[in-house]
């Protein structure tokens, strides 16, 4: 069992955490191409060196953080109602990286594993989407639904770094990662609702 003082010093540990996670990002958005070292981490987030490396990592681990703080927010937002829809995990998805894109660009372009990115709260609200559409008979039953999300979650990862190349604005961002969830649905789709889901690619003239 914790201790009084056991669980002060994990606060403490958190806050400071935090502080860092925060300085990185105030510095990526001041000069979004600037080498951001440890040292300026921790003399803009009043901690010594040491510290970041003790409670965050290596260079690498920075991003792998500043991701992790990504898929948190991501978790709060979609726990509101509504957001088990699956265009709105897309667009929450889309959403939340276009809410601050220098910090995203570079975590994705720095972070060797930025390929992973969606692999938490995206992909896990995708496949209870997907099952509860199976349910709701929107989607054929012998789909497997999260098969259906891992194909999704590839094309927005895809189009994630489209845009994070500059290659695509943010409307086209959030037009291709629903593109591929529209496609994805209409091949799932129950005869009954086959011109329901199909409905969305005919307005882009690409049934």
């Amino acid at each position: 069992m914790q201790t009084v003082e056991e669980g002060l010093r994990e606060r403490h540990k958190a806050q400071r955490r935090r502080r860092i996670l925060e300085a990185t990002r105030e510095l990526l958005r001041e000069d979004p191409e600037s080498v951001v070292s440890t040292e300026r981490i921790a003399e803009r987030a009043q901690v010594a060196p040491a510290t970041v490396y003790n409670l965050i990592g290596p260079r690498d681990k920075i991003w792998e953080a500043l991701a992790a703080g990504f898929m948190d927010e991501l978790e709060r937002r979609l726990a509101t109602p509504g957001a088990s829809d699956p265009r709105e995990v897309v667009r929450s998805t889309v959403g939340l990286f276009v809410d601050d894109p220098v910090v995203s660009r570079r975590m994705v372009r720095e972070w060797e594993e930025s390929g992973l990115v969606l692999d938490r709260s995206p992909l896990v609200q995708l496949r209870r989407a997907m099952a509860d559409a199976r349910t709701q008979g929107l989607l054929r039953t012998d789909v497997d639904t999260d098969a259906l999300a891992a194909v999704v979650g590839t094309s927005c990862v895809g189009a994630l770094h489209q845009w994070v190349a500059a290659l695509i604005d943010d409307d086209r961002f959030l037009a291709r990662a629903l593109l591929g969830l529209d496609v994805a649905l209409a091949a799932a789709a129950a005869d009954p609702h086959r011109d329901q889901l199909l409905a969305p690619l005919r307005s882009r003239g690409t049934a």
